[in-house]
């Protein structure tokens, strides 16, 4: 999706010409219209390796827990994000907007629990102390910015990552992403100072 003019939302809260991988692993928000966060995570399955299915087999319940000792930890878990990127730019999405991804845990904002509740999650590629690709950044960007025009409720004040809504128990998307390099071409694409 990198270096796409406009990414855009279709009417069903999916992104358009993205592959879409459904996951069981969501249900529906209180209140579809309630999206106020984006929270930026990582993910590598085994830890550190890149590439393959096993993210999407995750999402999905069908990865084979005995396949790496490293899965052991993932036997019954049943999580998703809303979108992943990987370690090329190219992204999938997993679950519409309007739904509830299960990618945020225990876990608050500015007062209010359960941040799955009122959040989209974006999963990247990558380790808490690899730097990530030029492609995610790319392709990070212009999701949200779709994001942006599409839910008038988020701003780019409302994207943290992990860590920050669950800071006991979270610590990616870590040192690694470069928030001033994101943030910068934010602002430049809006118009703002």
């Amino acid at each position: 999706m990198a270096n796409e003019v406009c990414v855009r939302i279709g009417a069903e809260h999916w992104l358009e010409r993205v592959e879409r991988c459904p996951s069981p692993n969501c249900d529906d928000r209180s209140d579809p219209d309630d999206i106020v966060l984006l929270v930026i995570h990582n993910i590598s399955l085994p830890p550190g390796r890149f590439g393959g299915d096993c993210v999407r087999q995750l999402f999905t319940n069908c990865l084979d827990c005995n396949a790496d000792p490293a899965f052991g930890d993932l036997i019954g878990v049943e999580v998703s994000a809303h979108v992943f990127i990987d370690r090329r730019g190219k992204s999938v999405q997993f679950v519409p907007f309007d739904r509830r991804a299960w990618h945020a845990g225990a876990s608050s904002y500015r007062g209010r629990v359960g941040c799955n509740d009122f959040s989209i999650g974006i999963e990247l590629e990558g380790t808490d102390d690899l730097a990530y690709s030029d492609a995610q950044y790319e392709t990070l960007h212009d999701v949200i910015a779709a994001l942006l025009r599409r839910y008038e409720r988020l701003s780019l004040d409302a994207v943290v990552g992990h860590q920050e809504i669950a800071p006991s128990r979270k610590t990616d998307p870590g040192a690694a992403f470069d928030w001033r390099r994101f943030y910068r071409r934010c602002y430049a694409c809006s118009g703002a100072a």
